[in-house]
């Protein structure tokens, strides 16, 4: 075995800076996004003339260019405000990992020189030294709170009203929160003080078209990768797989330099269509896994439960199955069991996910009720299911379709 990876790294390299195709790196050139990146500028412009400037909440789908816009400009403002001796600072926060509001404010705290631990204070004591540090700073801070929505979902809006309200309490500093979310609807769970104040701009990124992640793909793939190591069809193909799924540029970028490492993993010196097509099924499985081990348990629940009707040969099952395999599942863990209504709707969130799929059948006198099968492969999703350590003890329960229906009748 000596000498493994030495024969690694003499294979063909495709990639000349691959960092370039990942979700952290901030372009400099942002194609098809320059009337958002204005919009955004003309709102924060105040800051240079020693204003506060108004609050913004930006929505899009995912891979729509938010995160990437709100980092752009931030940028552009410090460099603009160190030149004219204007203070602006930019703090950034992914909220789907700094999700509570002790993290928040101690990772907002620590971003400006205060030594906070991520655990053990009061929260009051941490917002003291937030308060502390931004006087410290003067000017203008711009706070972003990317994927806001999981933050105000896990945590509720304390922090957005503190935030908010939070140049109050301010002697020297003006502080501005930028909100990013998938969704459209997350305000409704705010408080109605919390909701006026913290959306005084609102803008709404759209989907990329094919040939605008095209462009981007191309635009990337010049400083990604070696010359000539695509061949002609691989940046059209990419871009058409990712505007099927509603236009994320994300998903095309990561589709590209997951085709280049498999290229580079059976030794050839450029990406072809069929290293797409198999990028295309593992980034399928990978994205699969990973939403579903962010389901709440609940939900985990409820699709163990079609996926054990469809182990038993049920190529699709009602909900009146669903509700009684689940109920079963539940007294077998020691969980409580939702009420119908709650089935109902956590069946509807996994058919938006893409998990499963629905359709409503007449069942003649008896009414109506929900098919419900698997969108999804299920020997991988039931593995990914019993990596939850609540859910292991349910390996190996077994229904048929015939005690089921017995059960329910």
């Amino acid at each position: 075995m000596e000498g493994l990876f030495d024969n690694l790294l003499e294979r063909k390299p495709v990639f000349k800076d691959k960092e370039v195709l990942r979700p952290s790196y901030t372009p400099n050139y942002l194609p098809h996004r320059r009337d958002q990146l204005n919009s955004i500028a003309i709102i924060l412009v105040v800051a240079l003339k020693g204003e506060t400037p108004s609050n913004i909440l930006v929505y899009g789908k995912t891979g729509t260019g938010k995160t990437a816009c709100a980092k752009f400009v931030g940028k552009e403002l410090m460099e603009v405000g160190a030149s004219r001796g204007v203070p602006c600072n930019v703090a950034y926060i992914n909220c789907e990992v700094v999700d509570t509001q002790y993290r928040v404010l101690a990772h907002l705290a620590r971003q400006f020189n205060k030594d906070v631990p991520m655990t053990g204070w009061p929260t009051d004591q941490v917002y003291s030294e937030f308060i502390e540090a931004l006087n410290s700073q003067g000017g203008s801070v711009i706070i972003i709170l990317d994927e806001l929505d999981k933050l105000v979902r896990k945590s509720g809006d304390d922090v957005l009203y503190n935030l908010s309200r939070i140049n109050l309490e301010l002697t020297d500093t003006r502080v501005s929160l930028i909100g990013i979310s998938n969704d459209l609807k997350f305000t409704e769970y705010l408080d109605p003080r919390v909701r006026s104040s913290l959306a005084e701009e609102e803008l709404i990124f759209p989907p990329y078209d094919a040939n605008q992640l095209r462009d981007i793909l191309e635009e990337r793939a010049r400083l990604a990768f070696k010359e000539h190591a695509l061949n002609q069809e691989v940046i059209p193909l990419c871009a058409a797989l990712a505007a099927q799924e509603h236009g994320d540029a994300r998903r095309a970028l990561d589709l590209l330099r997951v085709s280049g490492e498999f290229a580079e993993r059976v030794n050839v010196d450029s990406v072809k269509e069929e290293h797409v097509r198999t990028a295309q099924m593992r980034i399928e499985l990978n994205r699969v896994a990973e939403v579903i081990r962010t389901l709440p348990t609940q939900a985990k629940l409820v699709l163990y439960s079609i996926i054990t009707l469809h182990q038993n040969g049920a190529r699709s099952a009602t909900t009146g199955e669903v509700n009684r395999v689940y109920e079963t599942l539940c007294r077998q863990i020691d969980l409580d069991v939702l009420t119908k209504r709650r089935i109902t709707d956590l069946i509807m969130e996994l058919d938006l996910l893409g998990i499963i799929s629905t359709k409503v059948v007449s069942k003649g006198r008896y009414g109506r009720t929900k098919e419900i099968s698997l969108s999804v492969p299920l020997d991988e999703t039931f593995r990914v299911l019993l990596e939850d350590y609540r859910l292991e003890a349910l390996n190996g329960t077994r229904f048929t379709r015939r005690s089921v229906k017995e059960s329910l009748f």
